[in-house]
């Protein structure tokens, strides 16, 4: 009469080879705990989904499991590394808070100082440099609606541009 032989579970095996498991993870992944996340996720899988299900070979299994993982985590990665458009971390990131009011103050008086230097130069000047800086209309744009040459315009949003910069003394101060 035959005596049952004793098959160890799949959990059994999976620990039992957890160091060879863990390099197969650690060989697709590259780093030691991204290895270790896989190994685990690999190890809930097996714990959870073995059921009743006889595996004629439980650590091929094993290491079936952990390889699909840890592509799977390489092609997450990747994936993610796509639609990334910077690499800074989101909880440490420095939000400044409310500006001072000396902040407040000042950039006040320097606004009011460039509404002074504007107010002194003639209206189409004006017009000008108030389209192509504060509202983003192209110099063609604004020469068609001013209905002069597009060197004026030019030369419309340079002189009000010299009259910003010779206010600059009383800026910086």
């Amino acid at each position: 009469m035959l005596s049952p032989t004793f098959e160890p579970s799949l959990g059994d095996v999976f620990v039992a080879n957890r160091a060879q498991l863990w390099h197969v993870a650690r060989r697709i992944v590259r780093t030691t705990e991204l290895a270790d996340d896989v190994v685990q996720d690999a190890y809930l899988r097996i714990a959870d989904g073995a059921g009743g299900r006889k595996i004629d070979k439980p650590m091929g299994y094993c290491c079936q499991v952990v390889r699909n993982l840890a592509l799977d985590h390489c092609r997450r990665q990747s994936l993610e590394a796509t639609y990334r458009t910077f690499d800074v971390d989101v909880e440490t990131l420095d939000v400044p808070g409310p500006p001072s009011p000396d902040c407040v103050m000042r950039d006040r008086q320097v606004v009011g100082l460039i509404e002074q230097a504007l107010s002194q130069l003639p209206a189409r000047t004006r017009v000008a440099f108030q389209l192509y800086r504060l509202e983003g209309l192209t110099q063609r744009d604004i020469a068609v609606q001013l209905g002069c040459a597009l060197g004026l315009v030019n030369r419309l949003i340079a002189e009000a541009d010299e009259a910003i910069g010779g206010m600059r003394h009383l800026i910086n101060d």
